[in-house]
Parts: C-alpha cells; structure tokens; sequence
C-alpha cells in the first residue's frame, strides 16, 4: 500500500469536546429537514408495478460498505474490510421534478409517483463486474462507450447515494454506463469523523476501481465526487503510480468537484502533489456556493479553515487550473445549500460539466474575433440559463454552438 501523505489535523480519535457537540447540534437543526425522510432499511423492496412514461436506470455498485441483513436493504453504513458489487434498477417516476428524489412514503412505492426499485442484486465477484461493464460498454455504439463515475459524500445512506446518483443520471439523460462508488457513511450527522475515517479507508477500493475502468472497453470516463468523497478521491488520486495515472489519463473526460469539503491548504498542496507527478492535462471543474451551511459547519470543525466547496475567492482557484462554477445565486432544495450539484444536471451535460463527455472548446480571443468558428463564452450560456457566476482559467472557453443550442432548447 502506498503511504499516505495527505493532511488531516483537524480529526481527532478521542471523544468529542462540547463544543464540538453543541455545533453538530446546530448542523443537526439546519439538516433535519433533508434528512428525514431519508430510510435506513427496505428502499430497494421491488415493485412490478407498470408505470407508463417511468424510465428504468441500471446502475452498477462497487462500494467498502458491509452487507446489510434487513430484506431490501443490502448494505449499511459500517465497513467492510473488503470491496463487494451489486447492481439495481432505479425507476424515475413520469411526474419527477428535476433535482428532487421522490421518495416512497411505503415502500416499493407507486412507481408513477416516486422512485422504485425495479431489480436488484449482488455481484458475486470483481471479474464478474469488470465482465459486466464490459458487456454494457460493447452495447453501445462506437464512440458513445463512456462511465459516469460518482463519489458520494459524508452523512450519505447507502439508499441515499443509490437514488441521487439515479436522479443525476436521469436529469442529464446520460447514455453511457452508470458506476456508484458508495463508500462506508453512517448518514449521522455525528459521525463526520468516523466518515471522514472511512472514506481514508476507501483509498485503495477506489483505487482498484479506476484502475479497473482504466483497463476496461471504455472511451472516457466522467469523474462526479461530492462534498468528503472529493477528499477520497484527491487522496486516492496521490496514491496512484505513474503507470497507472498513463493509463487512466487518456480517458478521463472530465473531473467534477462538487461543494468540496476539503482544506483549502490542504488542496493546493494536493494539486501541486499531483503536478509533480504527472502532466494534468484537463482543468477540474469546481462547484461551489458560498452559502454553504454544510461546508461552514465543516470549517468551524477544522478550526475556521476555509472549504473549498465554499472558497470565496474564485480567481484564486482558477490560477491552480480549475474552472470555477460559482453556485451562490442558484436556489437549492435542501436548506443547508449543500446539494446544489443535482440542480446542475438539467442544464445539460453539453455545458461540459458532466457526463456525455461532448467536451470544452477552448479558443482564444482572437479566433473568436475572427469568425473561425461560430462561438458563444460558456458564461454567457451559464448566466442566462442558470443563473451563476463563472471563473475560468483560459482567456475563453466556450462549446461548439450546435451543442449550445441543443442546452438552450432543453
């Protein structure tokens, strides 16, 4: 195992200190609200219901989490010690409202009006998952063979990361072959460090993943972390060797930072790691909002050090080579503001944040004044569709207009 040279001097192994539990007190009456109607047990009880308009989503799991007894449950939020697979079938009720999970008040639940789990099981081993990502990835045509790869974050029930991911994938209309890495969160507010924790342990898990979908039928691979699992993959990412980081690079499409919730310090450091030793070739998008009430409390956590998930300083992110979305201005469904990121699928994959992998163009200003291609600034198609602020590491970067329209028309 590679040794790990990541920082994390804000957690502590021994008990809470008041204080601390007084400000996970004030967390807990900000988030209750989001959390509750979350379920612990049964969400993937299956319904045969025929739901007319309901579209089915198959995702593949690999997740460090322990299998759960409980009929319909399947994994809990304790750690394995080892990595195991599943798959299920998610469906998207006709009636969805983009960026919202439409939980069962029982489950299965009517499928005409909320999420249901239309199969599910274990894999029985990784080379029947490498086997079956192939065999989807073959499925589709040639060109169009992508993995939408995404990270959950702290206080994330299995089911939770399970029905977000579904969500995501429905409201971006991904085509390609959907993976959840579902690491070991308890989903309670109190455990962040036993989270934070987990997902450290993850590193490896994760790291065989990548590798697995380095050497698989794969044409490009879109990375969505968000909020802590950004810190599992940034740590990841330092442990992987130099072999390996060739082999992944050519088919990264994209890195999406999701409300990170890591040390700002912490994360220029890993960026500066990472350069050292190998040639980043692609800038990562970082969605931020800094009205983050999850990343504040995390900061006040970490001795007032700034997330950045919540960094006010734009600029300064896209001099380290992200493109910088801020998410401020952007009305959230959840009261803390910490879920901004499933607002953003139904902008489009084609503003090159995510998933279909069409891609950024980037043109300097004078091929634009020129007229050598027909080009609209990225943050102009952002500021009239969604509403935030854009920062970009580049003098212009815009999409090929056909692809443009196409997100104006949705």
């Amino acid at each position: 195992m590679h040794p790990f040279s990541g920082h994390f001097d804000f957690v502590q192994t021994d008990r809470p200190s008041k204080a601390l539990v007084r400000l996970l007190c004030i967390g807990l009456c900000l988030m209750l609200a989001a959390c509750g109607s979350r379920p612990e047990s049964g969400a993937l009880a299956l319904s045969t219901q025929a739901a007319p308009g309901a579209r089915t989503h198959n995702i593949m799991i690999v997740t460090t989490r322990e299998r759960d007894e409980r009929p319909d449950t399947y994994f809990n939020g304790e750690r394995a010690g080892t990595i195991d697979y599943a798959t299920a079938s998610i469906s998207v009720p006709p009636s969805h409202e983009a960026g919202a999970i439409e939980w069962p008040s029982t489950f299965p639940g009517d499928p005409e009006k909320s999420f249901v789990a239309r199969a599910a099981s274990y894999t029985p081993d990784r080379a029947a998952m490498r086997a079956d990502l192939d065999r989807r990835l073959m499925e589709l045509p040639k060109g169009q063979r992508s993995v939408f790869l995404f990270i959950h974050g702290y206080n994330t029930l299995f089911s939770e990361s399970l029905f977000r991911f579904t969500q995501f994938v429905h409201d971006a209309d991904y085509k390609g072959v959907p993976l959840l890495f579902s690491w070991a969160s308890r989903g309670q507010l109190q455990d962040y460090v036993y989270d934070l924790n987990s997902a450290l342990v993850a590193r490896s898990a994760l790291e065989a993943t990548l590798e697995d979908l380095a050497n698989s039928k794969a044409e490009r691979i879109v990375v969505l972390a968000h909020s802590m699992g950004n810190w599992l993959m940034m740590e990841t990412a330092r442990q992987l060797t130099p072999a390996q980081l060739r082999r992944l690079g050519p088919k990264i499409d994209q890195i999406v930072m999701a409300a990170p919730d890591i040390d700002i310090d912490v994360f220029k450091e890993q960026l500066q790691a990472l350069k050292r030793r190998t040639k980043v070739s692609k800038p990562f998008i970082i969605l931020v909002s800094e009205d983050d009430r999850a990343l504040n409390i995390s900061s006040r956590i970490a001795g007032g050090k700034a997330r950045v998930g919540a960094y006010e300083n734009d600029e300064e992110l896209a001099g380290l080579g992200a493109v910088v979305i801020n998410l401020t201005k952007l009305e959230a469904k959840d009261r803390i503001n910490h879920s901004k990121f499933a607002e953003m699928a139904k902008y489009s994959p084609e503003l090159g944040l995510l998933v279909e992998q069409k891609g950024l163009k980037q043109v300097n200003s004078d091929q634009a004044r020129q007229g050598d291609a027909p080009v609209e600034t990225l943050a102009t198609l952002v500021a009239n569709t969604a509403q935030i602020a854009i920062t970009l590491p580049v003098a212009l970067v815009t999409a090929p207009i056909t692809i443009l329209q196409g997100a104006k028309a949705q």
